[in-house]
């Protein structure tokens, strides 16, 4: 393409892209976070402990997690369109037979391998793409395409608790499915996968960026023994192993505190709200301050959510942590793919982010199964929350190490 100036479009085509991004993500996250809404009437109905309906779910964030390397190169080669249109199907069709099943091996297939599929799509082609689009404002933007994550748990799993009471798991399970596919599938027509190819340049600006900014970037092969790319994978390993623990378990321990369904699923709607929070504070901060050092306080507000769950004995401290946890996760996630496209470049920035959340985010499918299992032999979920505590304060050290090693001579320095 040349790199001769080109006029200013009158809408910046990556506002649309992270319109088109927030509509995936709250669809694919609103249908994942609204699993705890069903867990109750799925083992009251079949049988199962919570160790036994926490097991397809921990198949499905593995399988998710470890395909994200195979999605994110795939965006880098075909785009995001063609990526999220097979997703979107292969994610309707797992979560809506999930609505059918009567055994556990049918639910490990349908949840565990079929939506895992499906879900490999959301997360890292949407925010690699959108932050392809961006380069001054990437922390930003990629935090308001992720805010749809957040979103869609402030929202869905409310709506879906109360069908859940009006129509029963299944149905609402099942019709849930199919709406989010749909919408999905009408999403991902407007997904491009970076400016140049709509003879754009990042930022929506009039003349190309810097060579630095515009420079293409390292594959996964030429980044994989680097110290940055090892750390991180250490560093999101570390909280990743208990991000889920709240999102299967917390509506089950509102409820065993005594709140009905409703109101239980409001704690999940509460990490929403903390969420959407999170990710646009973190997104401006990380701008604003550098990337490691937001990550350093969002670990350590993860720490005191988790501590606070161990503790709470009713709805508002319930609350309380839920949106703490929030911000924290939301502010996470929303920093990885920035961080990424400014360490390793833009062009292979799919693929790198597939890697590390295919590396770091595959274990984390353990977290909600030894949740299930400490309070199946405990009758609490307490030591839990205290171990995904420790977990996060761990996290948050690693990360000022990175940051000391970014300051030795001949290193570079994080955006």
């Amino acid at each position: 393409m040349s790199t001769s100036t080109l006029p200013p479009a009158r809408v910046f085509y990556g506002w649309v892209v992270i319109a088109a991004a927030f509509s995936v993500l709250f669809l694919s996250y609103g249908l994942q976070f609204s699993y705890g809404v069903f867990v109750t009437g799925m083992a009251s109905e079949l049988g199962w402990s919570r160790a036994d309906t926490a097991l397809p779910y921990c198949l499905y964030v593995f399988g998710y997690s470890v395909m994200s390397a195979v999605t994110g190169r795939a965006t880098d080669r075909y785009g995001p369109r063609a990526v999220i249109t097979t997703g979107a199907v292969l994610l309707g069709a797992g979560w809506g037979l999930s609505a059918l099943v009567t055994a556990r091996w049918q639910i490990n297939l349908t949840l565990g391998v079929l939506a895992a599929l499906g879900m490999s799509v959301a997360w890292v082609p949407c925010n690699a793409t959108v932050a392809r689009w961006f380069t001054r404002r990437r922390g930003f933007a990629v935090a308001l395409a992720s805010s749809g994550t957040s979103f869609g748990n402030f929202l869905v799993p409310a709506l879906a608790a109360m069908a859940v009471a009006a129509a029963g798991w299944r149905v609402t399970l099942g019709s849930l499915a199919l709406l989010s596919a749909v919408l999905m599938l009408v999403a991902a027509r407007y997904m491009v996968r970076d400016p140049e190819t709509l003879r754009l340049w990042p930022d929506g600006d009039a003349t190309p960026p810097s060579a630095a900014a515009l420079a293409y970037g390292s594959t996964v092969r030429e980044v994989i023994w680097t110290e940055p790319f090892l750390m991180l994978i250490a560093i999101y390993l570390l909280t990743w192993l208990a991000v889920f623990v709240p999102f299967v378990h917390a509506a089950a321990y509102a409820e065993d505190l005594g709140l009905n369904k409703v109101a239980a699923a409001s704690v999940i709607s509460a990490i929403g709200i903390g969420g959407v929070c999170g990710r646009l504070m973190c997104g401006l901060a990380s701008d604003r301050l550098g990337h490691l050092p937001t990550l350093v306080a969002i670990f350590a507000l993860q720490g005191a959510a988790f501590l606070a769950f161990a503790a709470a004995d009713g709805l508002y401290l319930l609350w309380a942590a839920a949106v703490l946890f929030g911000c924290g996760y939301g502010g996470g996630v929303t920093v990885l793919a920035p961080l990424c496209a400014d360490l390793f470049g833009r062009a292979h920035v799919a693929s790198v982010v597939g890697a590390i959340f295919a590396i770091a985010a595959s274990p984390a499918a353990v977290g909600p199964w030894v949740a299930g299992w400490i309070y199946d032999s405990t009758g609490s979920y307490a030591a839990a929350f205290e171990w995904s505590a420790a977990l996060n304060v761990v996290a948050m050290l690693l990360a000022v190490v990175l940051i000391q090693r970014q300051r030795r001579p001949g290193q570079p320095r994080l955006a």
